[in-house]
């Protein structure tokens, strides 16, 4: 395992992204409030780039005790949709929106003395 500083903390925006080279591996690293997260920049549908493509708050639909829909809503939680195929995954689990067993593959990421700092499997 290699660590590797991309970036300060503060220059990516809270709920703003960036896209890593790191030799072999592009990576998203992600800003949600206090926390990074980071993601292969691989899909696993098709192998888009998926961190290149744009965040969008997750629909839901809001249903009744009889489960009859109250009509849609935004979310709090956003996804990250791959721009080749569509396909969403949620910024902070890497999990598919449709298909809990898609998942994007997790790189290490932390913030140590106000660097960005990812932990690469060899």
């Amino acid at each position: 395992m290699a660590e590797v500083r991309v970036a300060r903390f503060e220059d990516i925006a809270d709920g703003d992204h960036r896209v890593f080279s790191t030799g072999r591996r592009e990576v998203g690293v992600f800003r949600v409030g206090a926390k990074v997260h980071a993601w292969e920049n691989h899909c696993p549908h098709s192998g888009g780039p998926v961190c290149q493509g744009k965040i969008f708050h997750r629909v839901e639909e809001e249903l009744d005790g009889e489960k009859k829909s109250l009509g849609l809503r935004f979310s709090s939680r956003r996804n990250i949709v791959c721009p080749w195929h569509g396909f969403e995954f949620d910024i902070e689990t890497g999990v598919h929106a449709g298909d809990p067993s898609v998942r994007l593959r997790r790189i290490g990421a932390e913030v140590k003395d106000g660097d960005i700092v990812l932990t690469l499997p060899g």
